[in-house]
């Protein structure tokens, strides 16, 4: 009678190990793992190319946008959206809207300033800022959200269109309180992944199968008054 409780509870215990081994696999390739992705060729789709190279490096502005959020999303910065005296957060912290200005950087774009002189000429377009502050506006996707619908190409929010998903493209989230950047990467149903930071593990990843996303823009700077077109500057 005690030898078979004894190989039952010997038993149960095996189980229960064997259970947390799996659930403990489960986590580590959950949180390590680089998930499979696919390229606009593979669903015969052609990738947009710029016309514009602003910063003239030889990179078309898409293309640029995408190597920047990528940039970001490799250095893996802490999310904390501490306000910056000066505006510009250190590379090793960051909120979902640093994505977007750090990519705008790489292609040779001044974010913070483009944001701020469009405060300034109309400020009635942006409820959102109560006092001009050009150190945080550019880091709202509130303002951000404003100023991309201005000045952005505005496009389909339907996933299953999948051609109209092209790297670079800005796209607004949550009911407008997360941004990321479209990349280059796409789910086996085509889905294009996005570069973000809400803290999570992976930042480049299949995510608007979560979160549906509100708005979908293009920067096309040809199409963008000059005087807006500020460019990055280092002190």
């Amino acid at each position: 009678m005690r030898r078979s409780y004894y190989i039952r509870r010997q038993r149960l215990r095996s189980v229960l190990l064997l259970l947390l081994l799996v659930l403990a696999l489960w986590l580590l390739r959950r949180f390590t793992h680089e998930p499979v992705y696919y390229q606009a060729e593979d669903f015969g789709i052609e990738t947009l190319h710029s016309s514009v190279d602003f910063n003239g490096n030889g990179t078309d502005d898409y293309t640029d946008f995408l190597l920047g959020a990528r940039k970001d999303a490799k250095n893996h910065p802490t999310y904390d959206g501490t306000y910056q005296a000066g505006g510009y957060p250190p590379d090793n912290i960051g909120v979902c809207a640093d994505v977007i200005w750090r990519a705008f950087k790489h292609a040779g774009y001044c974010l913070k300033d483009m944001v701020d002189a469009d405060v300034s000429a109309r400020p009635s377009a942006y409820p959102n800022v109560t006092v001009r502050d050009a150190n945080i506006d550019f880091r709202r996707v509130k303002n951000l959200l404003v100023f991309f619908d201005t000045y952005g190409v505005p496009l389909t929010t339907d996933l299953s269109q999948i051609d109209q998903w092209q790297p670079g493209d800005i796209v607004i989230f949550s009911k407008d309180k997360h941004i990321g950047m479209v990349s280059d990467r796409r789910s086996a149903e085509g889905r294009p992944y996005i570069i973000h930071n809400s803290g999570q593990p992976h930042r480049e990843e299949d995510y608007t199968i979560k979160d549906p996303p509100t708005a979908h823009y293009r920067f096309d700077a040809t199409l963008v008054p000059d005087t807006l077109l500020i460019p990055w500057y280092d002190d």
